[in-house]
């Protein structure tokens, strides 16, 4: 037994003898361990750990990280806490699930973050339900049997929005029609054009979308259950039943119809008739058939402007007032010409829409062009929004609209040109598909708008007005027609004088 304090010498080097048996008791492992206790040391399972995650954390720039084993699993949370995967271990430590799951790898959780924003940037390219869904959806709110909500689920059944956009276009070229001089204020005592034939003409055709429209959800409601944009609608919902959507539909049509036969003229009520059979007849079976079903529903949706042109040249029908005359004279370019506006319009809107939700269209059994061939679909956007050009100058050029309307049409038709443009170049993402529909949205009314504005004709009259030249000239037509009139005879009679 050596002395106290006396050092034993070794190739370690001089220690004492205490501090000796009490670091080989220290470093000594039991022969014999608890069955609750695991066989590999906490030092060496912490150090194994730390050693896999700085391994596939090695291309992190992080001066946080300690290069040194923590001495438990809180301090190794602790040592990351500032940095994603520090937070992510932190809440593992703290749901105790550490032990029972490893540790998420960078490179997984890189992974999930980029399908996380992917999924938000999708959704957010998502459009709303439409205006029938969120009508029906509002319905739900009032009493069961109170009227208004009964009016709301049957407005659903019309697409109002929809609707509302064919009366404009109906309306806009109602307006638009040139008055012959004959008919022109200065030369007659009443309008030149009849506001009562434009009421007939405006809620007959309302009349005709919202039964065309009702035969759609009619004859489609199982699959319009498997879209999310209109799964909401009543009947899907089943707010209202099959019979009560044909009987309105039926109502609906034959007033529309009848409307416009007795208060506007024969050919713009066939017009309308037409449309609702090629809508719901041709249009809704086709989706399903063919992708040239976009093809015939922008023929559906070109018809309402020619309906508007007929019904203001029937007013001024110089022979019978035929379907010949009102449809196919030298006066009815300009019906075609807004026909073919509105024909160009729809195929860079409706393919920007259906593009948001093409998987559902597919799901659904629809066949649009979105997902049977994407790169056609952005293409034929592209090529009927640069139609718009041409299409405006025509109705300049044919006398339609005034010089004025070629600058105005052109800001906006740029606007729809490079939104489809982005479209096609990018196949609908980084948002260019929500883009182009609402550029198409607001395309429409704008330009109708600013065509109305620049009627031919219109400015002149109201310069000439606050000139006081109108005045100057029918004056001027007044002394005229007085100089025309032959001079009366009138005798002469001598004076009488007195009898000589």
């Amino acid at each position: 037994m050596q002395p106290k304090g006396l050092s034993l010498q070794s190739v370690e080097g001089s220690v004492c003898l205490r501090c000796l048996l009490s670091l080989s008791r220290r470093n000594r492992v039991p022969r014999v361990r608890p069955f609750t206790q695991s066989s590999r040391p906490r030092n060496v399972l912490e150090a194994s750990s730390l050693f896999r995650r700085d391994y596939f954390s090695a291309n992190r720039s992080d001066a946080s990280i300690q290069h040194t084993v923590p001495s438990s699993p809180l301090a190794l949370a602790r040592s990351h806490h500032e940095t994603s995967e520090g937070t992510t271990i932190a809440n593992q430590l703290g749901n105790g699930s550490l032990h029972n799951s490893p540790p998420e790898l960078p490179h997984r959780l890189r992974k999930r973050l980029k399908d996380k924003q992917q999924a938000a940037a999708n959704a957010a390219e998502l459009l709303p339900p439409d205006a029938s869904s969120r009508l029906s959806t509002m319905s739900t709110q009032l009493p069961p049997s109170s009227l208004r909500r009964l009016l709301s689920l049957y407005l659903s059944l019309s697409k109002p929005r929809l609707s509302f956009l064919i009366v404009l276009t109906t309306a806009a070229a109602y307006s638009l029609y040139p008055v012959p001089a004959l008919l022109l204020p200065q030369t007659t005592a009443s309008p030149s054009l009849s506001t009562l034939t434009l009421v007939f003409l405006t809620s007959g055709t309302a009349l005709c979308s919202a039964s065309a429209n009702a035969l759609n959800m009619l004859f489609e409601p199982e699959h319009d259950a498997k879209m999310s944009r209109t799964r909401n609608r009543p009947l899907v919902r089943g707010y209202i039943g099959k019979r009560g959507a044909l009987v309105f539909a039926t109502v609906m049509g034959a007033v529309g119809v009848g409307s416009l036969y007795f208060g506007v003229n024969p050919t713009v009520a066939f017009l309308g008739g037409l449309n609702i059979f090629l809508y719901a007849g041709v249009y809704t079976p086709m989706k399903r058939i063919s992708v040239l079903n976009t093809w015939i529903g922008a023929v559906v949706g070109g018809i309402p402007p020619l309906m508007g042109w007929a019904a203001a040249a029937g007013q001024s029908a110089t022979a019978s007032g035929g379907w010949e005359e009102l449809l196919f004279s030298e006066a009815s370019v300009g019906g075609w010409l807004l026909a073919s506006l509105l024909y160009t319009w729809q195929f860079p809107h409706f393919n920007a829409l259906s593009w948001t939700i093409r998987d559902e269209y597919k799901q659904a059994g629809y066949r649009m062009l979105a997902w049977v061939n994407p790169r056609m679909n952005g293409r034929v956007a592209f090529r009927y929004a640069v139609l718009s050009f041409p299409i405006c100058g025509a109705l300049w050029g044919f006398g339609i609209t005034d010089q004025g309307f070629l600058l105005t049409s052109s800001v906006v038709n740029a606007w729809i040109v490079r939104e489809a443009w982005r479209f096609w170049r990018s196949d609908g993402h980084k948002g260019s598909a929500r883009a182009l529909f609402w550029a198409g949205v607001w395309h429409l009314p704008v330009i109708m708008v600013l065509a109305m504005a620049h009627k031919k004709g219109l400015w002149e009259g109201i310069w000439q007005r606050l000139d006081g030249r109108a005045a100057e000239d029918e004056l001027w037509m007044d002394e005229e027609e007085a100089a025309s009139e032959p001079e009366q005879h009138v005798p002469r009679t001598l004076p009488v004088g007195p009898a000589v």
